[in-house]
Formats: structure tokens, sequence, C-alpha cells
């Protein structure tokens, strides 16, 4: 592919597997909790075992050849259950064994402040304030003290595919990061609107290990969409499929 171009010849981004506090976020929920029992940090919340078997249901969808070819770039969010994801992608054979995983601040999970480890109704008994200011703002605007907003993520994103097309235009690119930034990535990549990017939102969460794909349009040096949230992977080898948000993602909102 000719260096002029500016984007990479193709972009996978990749939600990590199924992790411990989406399990621990759906119990909360069930059992009606204000709080999500969380044992770890965010940052250092790990798969859960069903995650891990999906990381690898990803790499073996890639060593297999369903892909044509496989990503010359990984970069992940440094969150554990990201890196993860991204290091049994690479041993189930979806990447060259040596391939090194690029690990970028900026692809780490929506920071949500004072609403960690709430659930929705834990929002509304804890939070009333900030759940008001968010449904009145929308989530896309809303930044609770000590978090971010989505445009916040939108940001940071925009700087990292500046960098991603200093150094990678041409290659075949993997991001594995998180529900919050697949979106966020689309609204950057398809140039959407707010209204345009929570529709796709509100259809339903981004499942765990799925595909978002997309190619190089070399007559106008454009991304083009080709697939979104693709579970087939899973599929293919009986792996479950997972959609809950993050253990911290308290209302869709």
């Amino acid at each position: 592919m000719p260096a002029s171009h500016r984007w990479p010849r193709t972009l996978w981004l990749v939600r990590h597997g199924q992790s411990a506090g989406n399990v621990a976020r759906d119990e909360a929920h069930a059992q009606g909790h204000a709080r999500i029992a969380l044992e770890h940090r965010d940052v250092d919340m790990p798969l859960s075992r069903l995650g891990e078997e999906q990381a690898r249901a990803l790499g073996h969808w890639f060593a297999d050849g369903h892909e044509g070819q496989r990503p010359e770039v990984i970069l992940s969010s440094p969150y554990l259950r990201a890196v993860q994801s991204a290091e049994l992608f690479r041993e189930a054979g979806g990447c060259s064994a040596d391939l090194r995983i690029c690990l970028d601040e900026r692809l780490r999970e929506k920071e949500f402040g004072i609403l960690d480890g709430l659930t929705s109704a834990g929002i509304r008994e804890l939070q009333p304030e900030q759940a008001h200011f968010r449904q009145v703002l929308g989530k896309f605007y809303h930044r609770p003290p000590g978090g971010e907003s989505w445009v916040d993520v939108v940001f940071r994103l925009r700087a990292l595919m500046d960098t991603v097309s200093l150094h990678y235009a041409g290659k075949r690119v993997m991001i594995v990061a998180h529900q919050v930034v697949v979106l966020c990535m689309r609204y950057v990549l398809e140039n959407l609107s707010e209204a345009e990017i929570l529709e796709i939102d509100a259809l339903g969460d981004v499942a765990n290990c799925s595909i978002t794909q997309y190619n190089l349009e070399p007559a106008d040096d454009h991304l083009t969409l080709q697939r979104y949230n693709v579970t087939a992977p899973l599929k293919r080898e009986g792996t479950a499929t997972t959609r809950a948000p993050d253990s911290i993602v308290a209302a869709r909102g």
C-alpha cells in the first residue's frame, strides 16, 4: 500500500472479553443493590473464565484465516481485562507469536468518578443530583465529578488516531479496548452526530470480543465501516456471547 495513504489498511475494534466486573454488575442489578461488589480497582479487573474463552475464540478465528489476514499491530487499553484479551488472542494464534502488544492510556475505559461502582438504582439513591444532571445533559456531555464525559473520551481518541496515522498507515491494526471506546471511535471515524451515536448505543451493548471493522478506501483515503459488533468467532466455537456493560457503566440512558 502506497506510503501516501494516511490510515491503516484494515482497522479492527474489539471490546475485551467478559470481565469479573461484568459478572458482579449483573449480580448487583439482579439483586437490586446500590453498589457493585468489586474486588479490584477498575484498571485491575480481570477477565472471567468465560471472558478468557471468548478471547481465545477470537484468536482461533483469525488463526484459521476467516479474516483473510492477521493484524500486524495490536494497540490495547492498559486495563487488565483488555491486556489479557489481547494476550490470549495472540496465544491462540490470532497474530504472530512475537507481536508486541502496545499499551496506550488513551484507550482506557471511560472514567466514572464518583459514580464508580454504583448501579442505576445506586446513582438515583446516593447521587440524585448527578442523576438529574445526567438526565438533563445526556450521557454524551455529562461529566460526573472526577470522571469523564463521552466528549472527553472523543478528545483522547482523536489524538490516538493522529498517532495511528503517523505510525501505522497502510498496516492492519487491531485495537482492544472498551465499549465506550468502540462507540466513540465510531463517532470519530464516521463523523457522526451526538444523536446518531446515541441511537446506535440505544440498539444494544457492544458484545464482548465482538469485531467492528473498517477498511481503507484508497480512492479517497477514507476508512469505511464494514461490520459492527460481529460475534461470529464466538458462535463458531460455541462460546457464549455476553453484552453486559462494564461494571461501572450504570445506565444506558
